[in-house]
């Protein structure tokens, strides 16, 4: 990384330049301004730390004119003279961090790091998300958030290896997707990529299909068939819910994964597999493990690399474009969705995660009668939590709250025809309408 120094003072200048290349940086030095623009546009610098104080062009102004000729580059405003404003206006012009004189070197080297990695992941990411679109590979992955960049800057250095995998994640986070894109984007991806669903296959059917059989090796067994671990050889095999496994049949896996052989049902000799893993689990293998639900040995043969999954509630900055995704998928018309159904939206918790705002659009451009999507147009589950997560806080309020929110919805259902509402809400007409009136509910 090319860090370039700006300071008018040049015992910083030295002081700064000295201590980051014993850190192993590159530098380059500026006493003002114009001298580091002439430097800002012929050197490739990643990191700039600016001096704010300086004769005849300010940090401040320096920053816009290098923000204007790369809106990428990481600027670091360094003064001391820190006040407020002067924080506020430094960071709406792009800085990202900003410290006061004198400087803390153990402080600059760690923000510096933190810089560093968030450079590499956002690369990362931007590679593999530019390698889908070039390849036009059959899926689409949604990373705005920091949490999301990491987990495409893993799969990056992942795909390039043999390694078994473990994604780990709750459910409807995206576990087979990612699985699916670290084959792709792997040394493998000409190949075969096998799946199966460890928590749908019949204990007594789960030997046979991950190694196969022999005809008439048991009853039914009226021809030779191949199982998972054949079908993937030279591809990628993926085990979905693995944590559902049954215990007498992880060690045949494990001794798979050791030694690549496979000894089919029914088979008298062993078959040479080549056969790159991938697990997922919902579950944490690791309390199982504990409880000798699951095979410790196991667990560290199917865990060399491990990719964890945040949760939708956890990077609701990607809810917009996942939004977006969906629409353009599912739409049958132009649609769009109001701010306050975004807003709302937000703040729901998404116990379902991605899966479930995938199936929360399906139903919600289905039935929607205009190209605006509302807040009315959402699902009851959504109202519902955001009447009680907006409530003052007393219980009698967020009653209210959610009440006012169950008339309504039952109102909007029947085209407010208030004996239907009335009906579906469980109470009386005359009751309902009292309720309307105290609520203040009209059409």
């Amino acid at each position: 990384m090319l860090i370039l120094i700006v300071d008018d003072d040049p015992t910083q200048r030295d002081m700064l330049k000295g201590f980051l290349e014993n850190q192993g940086y590159l530098t380059a030095v500026a006493a003002n301004g114009q001298e580091a623009l002439k430097i800002f546009q012929t050197k490739p610098v990643e990191l700039a730390l600016l001096d704010n104080r300086m004769p005849e062009m300010s940090g401040e102004e320096l920053l816009e004119k290098m923000k204007l000729l790369n809106p990428l580059v990481n600027v670091i405003m360094i003064t001391a003279y820190g006040d407020v404003s002067t924080v506020i206006k430094t960071m709406k012009l792009g800085a990202l961090e900003f410290l006061e004189k004198p400087v803390d070197l153990s402080v600059l080297l760690s923000k510096i790091q933190e810089i560093e990695l968030k450079t590499c992941r956002d690369q990362d990411a931007k590679e593999i998300e530019q390698d889908i679109e070039k390849r036009n590979l059959p899926l689409k992955i949604v990373a705005k958030s920091e949490s999301m960049k990491e987990v495409l800057s893993l799969v990056t250095r992942v795909a390039q290896s043999d390694f078994p995998v473990l994604v780990s994640g709750e459910t409807g986070t995206g576990k087979e997707l990612i699985s699916k894109l670290i084959h792709l984007t792997g040394t493998r991806a000409n190949e075969p990529f096998v799946d199966i669903n460890c928590a749908a296959i019949p204990e007594n059917l789960f030997e046979s299909e991950l190694f196969g059989h022999t005809k008439g090796s048991f009853t039914g067994a009226v021809n030779s068939r191949k199982g998972a671990f054949e079908m993937a050889t030279k591809g990628t095999l993926f085990m979905d819910e693995v944590g559902e496994m049954p215990l007498t049949l992880q060690p045949k896996l494990l001794r798979a994964i050791q030694e690549q052989k496979i000894k089919k049902v029914g088979g008298e000799s062993d078959l040479k597999v080549d056969v790159r893993l991938i697990s997922a689990t919902n579950r944490d293998l690791k309390l199982m493990v504990e409880a000798g639900e699951f095979r410790e040995d196991l667990y560290y043969r199917i865990n060399v690399l491990e990719i964890k999954i945040p949760p939708l509630r956890d990077r609701k900055v990607d809810i917009p474009i996942l939004l977006n995704h969906f629409v353009e998928k599912y739409g049958k018309k132009r649609l769009s969705f109001s701010s306050d159904a975004i807003n709302m939206l937000i703040k729901y918790p998404f116990p379902g995660n991605v899966r479930e705002l995938e199936h929360i659009v399906q139903r919600t451009v289905t039935f929607a009668r205009t190209t605006v999507i509302t807040p009315s147009d959402l699902p009851d589950e959504i109202k519902h939590h955001e009447a009680v997560e907006g409530g003052s806080g007393s219980l009698e309020d967020r009653l209210m709250a959610v009440e006012t929110q169950m008339i309504q919805s039952a109102l909007e259902k029947t085209d407010w025809v208030q004996t239907k509402a009335a009906q579906i809400l469980g109470i009386s007409e005359r009751v309902l309408r009292y309720k309307m009136k105290r609520a203040n509910i009209s059409r």
